[in-house]
């Protein structure tokens, strides 16, 4: 007898170092442009439009074929294919604009050189004349010129709201501007292309999807997808910038690949990048809400106002998002929310950690605290009253009901672990002896819905080997941008065959390996590939099993996987052992695996639907001083408790909390785009655009997950989404200074700060309740 009694390894639910966070620390993590080039590597540079909205009436392009080290010049009618990157497949975004420029910045042709530098100053070489037209710079004047969109808006709609708004004891009135953010990866967009024989491309792309790029690359040359063939080994940083941004420099490289037979490099500035490519959607929201003395919203009708740009890109799921989370975590009797995906003469704006859903929720908490401030009550006591209930008052605008929540226990246990009340009541005592500084708290919910709202996008692959050794070899559908999701894949896979995580190597992502792939986006990586993972594990294991019982005379029931191996009966067999066997008698050692999000469905027509699989909340108290003489400020305590169901990577997932909350403080007080009078993105780099320095954060920063949750729903190890949802946690900081800055007014009057809330808003929200005071 031969019984194994080893306990399990754990590898799943357990704190696991990052996979390449050695290499990241030690600077030998290998992105694009560390690759070594092939001999005779070119590189390609583009030349952007100097023209917020322009005809181009002339253009001479001999000087930058003149000039040193360049090889070619190529602009639209060098495109053998689509001259189109629309990821919305609208023909609105061209690879090169070819009569017609519509923002400033925009790609209109591109120099391919045998040094970057040459490329780069080649380009500014032309001779452009334009014949300048009307350009729409933003929100309000795209509404007054008519509102020309750029997608189809939508309504989401449930029960009688005029009947609501009129019968309703209070009403209110209001506007918010919510600003846009720029990605600011460490890595810029980057891409690499190897010619090969035939129509074959080899492309090294920074993309969160590699699929699309694929598709792209083929639209562009006229090829099919079967001869493009995209990797990814990591990106450094994505955050939604390269979900469809990343088309556009790939789609380049290729192109200048193909036409000159050799390997192509391009990598613009950072200044150019920033000025090339979309950000966060800025929104103005307009809003009406009907209420009860004891702040009771009875009907909400709100009308979100993208600014999507120039194209569509992906303002149409962007805008939808943001009103699908108009309700953040509260029940509306009577809801009517309409989007605006407006057309401007900007960059085409993009996803953005969290794709829509924080612009909706920083509209909906707006509403909330008028609400307060109208009643004089705290803003969480509003927010407690028009929670989602468990059994009823739990339907959404979108007529799905929340059938997990537990935002009442997450926010009641951090209410109580943070000393909310006491802190609240020693806050404005310190604003009753203090003239000059003041202090404000808020407490903040969220819930977030998990899935891709395409819902064609919720499904995930993987390819599994096992080799003659025992080693495994993964490869799946998701993208690393440093998030930690190979690390969680690979965590799934070991647990699954009982070994260490040493045993599994975590390869590139590339579409020749795994095809049609999702976007790594909407919070699914680890969802979506963890299962084509697992699903691709049992495939095997299956096999090893009616393997092992014949060759060791036992029934398949009788066989148990445990750590290290396979018991089998009475015998126990280590894995490699075991392998080696299989492979012998001929056992198949590979496996794809597939996963689809089961119960999901929408219908955008209608406005209705089951457009999530499942919910993740959270809730953050913040704590800060502003100076009432300068607008400046410090955040000085925030505590945070948040959800992510069975963490299959405590120490991943504490990082991304604290980080998607540090990014989303950051969009929503420091980072400020600004475009001049002649459509100039004027915050284009370091020097001009404020993102967070590790000094911005807080000195007491209390982050704990809530151990007792696990997801209802059969996920992968019973986890829960993390990527986005705690961005939308840095709410609490906003209403934290709205606070400070009505206690000026005595908190008699709403502030209504817009974002980014800059110490500039800040000194005005001040005279502004200095002025209503007198």
């Amino acid at each position: 007898m031969n019984r194994h009694t080893q306990a399990n390894p754990a590898t799943l639910h357990q704190p696991t170092r990052h996979d390449s966070a050695p290499k990241h620390v030690s600077g030998s993590a290998e992105y694009i442009d560390d690759i070594v080039e092939p001999e005779g590597t070119l590189h390609a540079y583009l030349a952007l439009s100097e023209r917020a909205h322009a005809e181009i009436s002339a253009i001479d392009l001999d000087a930058v074929r003149k000039s040193p080290g360049v090889v070619g010049v190529l602009t639209s009618a060098d495109i053998p294919g689509d001259n189109d990157v629309s990821p919305a497949h609208k023909h609105d975004e061209p690879v090169f604009a070819d009569k017609l420029v519509q923002f400033w910045g925009q790609p209109m042709f591109a120099v391919v050189a045998e040094t970057r530098e040459a490329a780069r100053r080649a380009a500014h070489q032309a001779r452009i004349e334009y014949r300048d037209l009307d350009w729409i710079p933003d929100v309000r004047t795209a509404q007054a010129a008519g509102g020309r969109m750029v997608t189809e808006p939508l309504k989401l709609e449930r029960g009688d709201v005029d009947a609501g708004l009129a019968s309703a004891p209070r009403r209110l009135k209001g506007e918010i501007r919510i600003g846009g953010q720029d990605h600011f990866y460490l890595e810029g967009h980057i891409a690499m292309v190897v010619p090969g024989e035939d129509e074959d491309v080899t492309v090294y792309s920074s993309t969160q999807h590699p699929s699309e790029v694929q598709l792209m690359v083929s639209h562009v040359l006229g090829i099919h997808q079967h001869a493009v063939t995209v990797n990814v080994r990591r990106m450094g940083g994505g955050f939604g910038g390269k979900e469809t941004q990343g088309n556009l420099f790939a789609a380049v490289a290729a192109l200048a690949a193909k036409r000159f037979n050799r390997a192509v490099k391009i990598r613009p500035d950072r200044d150019d990048d920033m000025t090339a490519t979309g950000k966060r959607h800025d929104f103005v929201v307009d809003y009406e809400v009907g209420f009860d003395d004891e702040g009771r919203i009875l009907a909400v009708d709100a009308v979100y106002g993208a600014n999507g740009g120039f194209s569509s890109d992906l303002t149409g799921p962007v805008s939808d998002r943001a009103l699908f989370h108009c309700d953040n975590a509260y029940f509306y009797p009577a809801v009517r929310a309409r989007s605006e995906p407006l057309y401007t003469n900007t960059v085409s704006n993009t996803a953005f950690r969290g794709f829509g859903g924080p612009q909706g929720m920083v509209g909906c908490e707006r509403w909330v605290e008028d609400i307060a401030y109208a009643l004089g009550k705290d803003p969480l006591e509003i927010r407690k009253l028009n929670f989602y209930g468990t059994d009823t008052n739990n339907v959404t605008p979108y007529h799905q009901a929340v059938g997990d929540n537990i935002i009442h226990r997450i926010v009641d246990e951090l209410e109580s672990s943070s000393d909310y009340q006491k802190r609240r009541e020693a806050v404005r005592t310190f604003n009753r002896e203090n003239a000059i500084l003041k202090k404000g708290i808020a407490l903040t919910p969220v819930k977030f819905g998990i899935s891709f709202t395409a819902t064609w996008y919720n499904q995930g692959g993987a390819l599994v080997h096992v080799y003659r050794d025992g080693s495994v070899h993964l490869s799946h559908g998701g993208t690393e941008m440093g998030q930690g999701l190979h690390i969680k894949v690979a965590q799934v896979l070991a647990d699954a065959f009982g070994l260490g995580i040493s045993e599994v190597k975590i390869t590139a992502t590339t579409t020749g390996k795994v095809p049609n792939t999702s976007a790594t986006a909407a919070s699914s990586g680890s969802d979506l590939n963890g299962m084509a993972a697992y699903d691709a594990a049992q495939q095997i294991k299956r096999r090893l099993v009616t393997h092992a019982a014949q060759v060791y005379k036992c029934e398949e029931d009788a066989c148990q996987w445990v750590a290290g191996g396979l018991q089998a009966g009475d015998e126990f067999v280590p894995f490699k052992e075991l392998i080696a066997s299989a492979y012998l008698n001929r056992v198949q050692l590979s496996a794809a695996g597939f996963y689809k999000t089961p119960k999901i469905h929408w219908d955008r027509a209608t406005g209705r639907g089951h457009p999530f699989y499942y919910f993740a909340y959270g809730a953050s108290v913040s704590e800060v001083t502003i100076d009432t003489l300068t607008g400046e400020y410090t955040v000085d305590r925030v505590d945070i408790l948040h959800d992510v169901g069975r963490s299959l990577n405590p120490a991943v997932d504490m990082g991304q909390v604290e980080g998607g909350f540090i990014q989303g403080m950051g969009w929503l007080t420091t980072e400020e785009l600004n475009w001049d009078d002649k459509g100039r993105l004027r915050t284009h780099a370091p020097s001009t655009y404020k993102i967070p320095l590790a000094s911005d954060v807080p000195p007491i920063f209390n982050v704990k997950l809530a151990e007792w949750s696990q997801n209802a729903e059969p996920t992968i190890g019973r986890s829960k989404a993390v990527g986005e949802p705690p961005l939308m946690l840095a709410i609490s900081v906003v209403e934290a200074l709205s606070m400070a800055v009505a206690s000026v007014a005595d908190y008699k009057v709403a502030p209504r700060l817009d974002t980014p809330v800059t110490p500039e808003r800040v000194l005005f929200g001040v005279e502004r309740m200095r002025e209503a005071k007198a």
